[in-house]
């Protein structure tokens, strides 16, 4: 049976995939409200009940919004690491059902193998995944200030890729709705990835293997999703990497459903 990835949503207010095997169907982060999710879910015919499980890239509530619901109310467990679980339970004032895992480990949720790295990012303990699958590998690298030789290592081996493509460094340096603090957070190392930045990590992580590449958590005030297309679409056309294909995601709508 194949894999299949739909990105359910992903932008600043809101992140959210999910991913389904023959025995495995999981969500990589919940950042809307159970009710988004769960309408998400059924426009694929998939409900929230059924899930295997959540896992957690960090604590920020674009990422997290509903685990109280999901975990709570739902039982569904939580994947995370201690630093990231504290941070979730000490901001939702919630005990929550977690199983831990520790960075740089790697650890099965039924017939996936999902392994775990560090990034470079504001939160306790934040990481990337690359779930692996006899059916393909999927890499999700979002909410990054820069990619680090390790982040690059880790999910080279994926067929499909979420990356983040946050901003254009002009519309965020021109942005008269942003503070200059919070600029400089997002434009720092522990921050988000520009356009140009993303296009930068695309070019190294770049293999014969990689044939989906998701740009992911565009910003509605500081970016366009044609700039971002344009930018990383010219350099893999650049490098010759005509194998892969360039899909945006949305804030609002679940991306079509992929198959590998």
């Amino acid at each position: 049976m194949p894999v299949r990835l739909t990105i359910l949503g992903s932008g600043s207010s809101g992140n959210c995939a999910y991913v389904e095997t023959e025995e495995t169907r999981v969500l990589i982060d919940a950042g809307f409200s159970l009710r988004q999710i769960r309408q998400r879910l059924a426009s694929i015919g998939r409900a929230p009940e059924n899930l295997t499980g959540i896992l957690v890239t960090h604590e920020h509530s674009d990422h997290v919004q509903s685990l109280p619901a999901l975990c709570g109310k739902l039982g569904i467990p939580l994947y995370a690491n201690r630093p990231t679980l504290e941070a979730i339970e000490y901001q939702y004032k919630a005990k929550l059902l977690c199983r831990l895992f520790t960075t740089g480990n790697s650890f099965e949720v039924g017939d996936i193998t999902v392994d775990t790295f560090s990034i470079p990012h504001d939160a306790q303990e934040p990481v990337g995944f690359l779930l692996r699958t006899s059916a393909g590998n999927i890499g999700f690298l979002t909410d990054l200030g820069h990619a680090t030789r390790l982040v690059l290592e880790r999910v080279r081996p994926a067929n499909a890729l979420v990356l983040e493509a946050n901003h254009d460094v002009k519309m965020l340096q021109d942005c008269p709705h942003r503070p200059w603090s919070l600029k400089q957070r997002i434009l720092g190392r522990h921050g988000h990835l520009s356009n140009e930045a993303a296009a930068d990590a695309a070019e190294q992580i770049m293999s014969t293997d990689l044939r989906h590449l998701y740009l992911g958590h565009l910003s509605s005030q500081c970016n366009r999703p044609e700039l971002a297309q344009r930018v990383v679409g010219e350099r893999l056309q650049k490098i010759g990497a005509t194998h892969v294909r360039l899909e945006l995601t949305s804030q609002a709508l679940p991306c079509q459903t992929l198959s590998l």
